[in-house]
């Protein structure tokens, strides 16, 4: 015997004795399903196309090839009405539709199948051969079977899965070499000998896993629905076969009419189709539209509610931290509407503007809201998803509100969504247009709204995690000071006494050496404290004039000191309204800073000037620099540094000093290029006498 009829005889064994097995379990159980008659039927059917083959590979008359084709299209006609039935055993009023169009094309093509296997023949070269009408039918229905199975699997709960997983598993892998056989057939005009022969074998050694799903359970399924998600996916597994079933029908006729480059032809044709499949596959506005395409058409609702609000906690919970909860917030508004794009704007606490403060693929807006704007307050008031689409067209359906010009200026902008807490409005997010037209309606508003009362919940909670977290380390700053004092009192102490019995001992060499030694031990510890803790009260008193080029000097021996170059440049001598001590620290602090962050083959530069009536300190370096994230969040925050050993206090008391001056800090920072921070602070000037009555 050959291998094809080895084959043959493998299935033929294996599915009758597949066959008693089944009929067995159907006496015992005593009232079995109607799918398990259906399967019953199908295992039978498989068996007589396994002997009817092996007669026809013994030379047997030509009728038996008919009859093995015959029951080979039966046996997916069975298979057909098996993965319908466990459909249908979950069908509801919204799937009903769909169950009876699968049907119809069942239906249609377990016919089609029937039909073309009465036109079987023999060819000349003892090969298996057939139409190409007949092959095309033989190489959808694998297509047809996946759509089936993939549905039947994706929509099945937790438990029927644990059933239904070998099966699934056993019948995709026997689609599946179908699918290759006959697809190439078609492709190429030819059967490929070698994988025909094997067909029986293939078919043999998926049996174990048919007959461990049937001997599971008898129920097969507890519930099945077909969901949009599911659907999405057996669409597009449909779409993507039967382009492929075209690509391979104009590739035989490419090479019936290509003459001699027909063969070149036909094989550039398959790999322009492979290549373009992919990339309509990985195109997200082909998949938005198909999305849209099936929940407007196939869904009473166009979302899965449940599927929809579980991804979209997902996303708000996803985040490494709290400066990327705005990012998070905004990809997940967008992925609702398969938008590409978007900005959050929030008020800060205190203030009465809303600002930009995270975007995802749109440009920064530099342009700010006011909390009692126009459009902020018709958000407020209604809490409507602003549609700048139906705004353009119908603006009277939005009353007296005008967009802000900022607004205007953003081409892409689609939906303005509020983040509602409560009545109050804490931000919004502006959306870029869809890869796909999308149809705002009344189910879109409402859950954009939704959506947006549960994400502004998290920022809020952010914002208030956030506070609590500085508070408490404010908390743990003041213990840390109480310990501080209780050593500054020791050693206050230690000093005072030193200096009482310094009147009487002054000459005494034994007690010089003691002083000595207790201000050496004195002012290392002070030392270590200031390690600890950089904070210095202001000091009291009016503010006054303060020399910028004299605190300059100073640094510039410091620096020397400690081998350090400060390049110096002094414009214009000029005097500054201040403390001295307290803006020699601040100074020092930012020029410390810069020394901390360059290496010392790099450079650190001051330069000393006067700029719109202010004086002007800007200090430069060539260091590691600072991310736009770090300025924006974290710089001038307390507790914040890129410092190993640092508090992060020099820089929040040096900008709040500053702004209590009437002065202000600017930052400007690349990583790897290095920072140059710009110190404006408010001239001393003298008045004339008259001036002060």
């Amino acid at each position: 015997m050959n291998l094809a009829a080895w084959g043959h005889a493998l299935v033929g064994i294996a599915y009758s004795l597949f066959a008693l097995k089944l009929l067995q379990q159907d006496r015992e159980s005593g009232s079995p399903l109607p799918a398990n008659g259906v399967v019953s039927a199908t295992v039978v059917v498989t068996a007589l196309w396994g002997w009817m083959g092996l007669a026809y590979s013994f030379g047997w008359s030509g009728h038996w090839l008919l009859m093995s084709q015959l029951m080979d299209s039966l046996r997916y006609a069975g298979w057909y009405a098996f993965l319908l039935m466990l459909l249908q055993l979950g069908s509801t009023v919204q799937t009903a539709g769909n169950l009876k169009r699968l049907t119809a094309t069942a239906a249609t093509l377990a016919t089609l199948g029937i039909g073309f296997a009465f036109l079987g023949y023999r060819s000349a070269d003892g090969m298996v051969g057939a139409s190409k009408w007949s092959l095309m039918v033989a190489m959808v229905s694998p297509v047809f079977a996946l759509v089936l199975l993939e549905q039947v699997f994706r929509n099945s709960t937790e438990d029927s899965r644990w059933n239904l997983k070998p099966l699934c598993l056993g019948l995709a892998g026997a689609f599946l070499f179908d699918l290759y056989v006959f697809s190439e057939a078609v492709m190429f005009n030819r059967m490929d000998v070698d994988a025909f022969s094997i067909r029986g074998v293939v078919h043999t050694l998926v049996t174990p896993l048919l007959v461990l799903s049937m001997t599971r359970r008898s129920d097969w399924v507890s519930k099945i629905r077909l969901s949009p998600k599911a659907a999405f996916h057996s669409a597009t597994l449909l779409i993507a076969g039967l382009y492929l079933v075209f690509m391979s029908a104009a590739g035989y006729y490419v090479r019936y009419f290509g003459g001699e480059w027909g063969r070149a032809l036909q094989v550039a044709m398959v790999f322009f189709a492979l290549i373009s499949l992919f990339v309509l596959a990985m195109s997200g506005a082909v998949r938005a539209s198909l999305r849209v395409f099936l929940g407007k058409h196939f869904f009473r609702y166009r979302y899965d509610y449940r599927e929809e609000w579980l991804k979209f906690t997902r996303t708000l919970s996803h985040r490494n931290s709290p400066q990327e909860m705005g990012d998070q917030v905004i990809r997940g508004l967008a992925d609702m509407q398969e938008s590409q794009a978007g900005a959050l704007w929030m008020r800060a606490h205190g203030e009465a503007v809303f600002t930009q403060t995270a975007h995802w693929n749109m440009h920064p807006a530099q342009g700010k809201e006011p909390a009692d704007s126009e459009i902020c307050q018709f958000m407020e008031t209604s809490g409507w998803v602003i549609n700048l689409e139906e705004y353009r067209s119908f603006s009277r359906r939005y009353g007296t509100m005008k967009l802000p010009a900022w607004l205007s200026e953003i081409p892409q902008a689609w939906l303005v969504v509020p983040l509602m807490v409560g009545p109050t409005l804490f931000g919004f997010v502006v959306l870029a247009s869809a890869r796909t037209r999308v149809d705002v309606n009344w189910e879109v508003n409402d859950l954009l709204k939704t959506a947006g009362q549960q994400a502004a919940s998290f920022l809020a909670q952010m914002q208030a995690t956030e506070a609590l977290l500085e508070v408490r380390k404010f908390d743990a700053f003041n213990k840390m000071s109480a310990f501080v004092v209780h050593d500054l009192k020791n050693i206050v102490t230690q000093l005072s006494l030193m200096m009482k019995n310094a009147k009487r001992l002054g000459g005494n060499p034994e007690f010089q050496q003691d002083m000595l030694m207790t201000v050496e031990n004195s002012l290392e510890r002070m030392r270590q404290l200031m390690l600890q803790l950089r904070e210095g009260a202001t000091p009291p008193g009016a503010t006054f004039g303060v020399d910028l080029s004299a605190i300059v000097d100073r640094l510039v021996s410091v620096a020397k000191g400690r081998s350090r170059t400060l390049e110096v440049e002094i414009l214009d001598p000029v005097a500054a309204r201040g403390h001295e001590e307290r803006l020699e620290r601040i100074i020092g602090h930012i020029v410390q800073n810069a020394f901390d962050a360059t290496d010392p083959s790099g450079r650190v530069w001051l330069r000393l000037d006067r700029a719109s009536g202010q004086a002007r300190v800007v200090v430069g370096d060539t260091g590691q620099g600072m991310s736009q994230d770090f300025i924006r969040d974290r710089l001038f925050k307390p507790f914040q540094t890129t410092k190993q050993a640092g508090m992060g206090i020099g820089a929040y008391e040096s900008f709040q000093y500053v702004q209590e001056l009437g002065g202000k800090i600017e930052v400007d920072s690349t990583v790897g290029v290095g920072t140059t921070v710009t110190v404006l602070l408010p001239m001393f000037e003298s008045r004339k006498a008259s001036d002060l009555h």
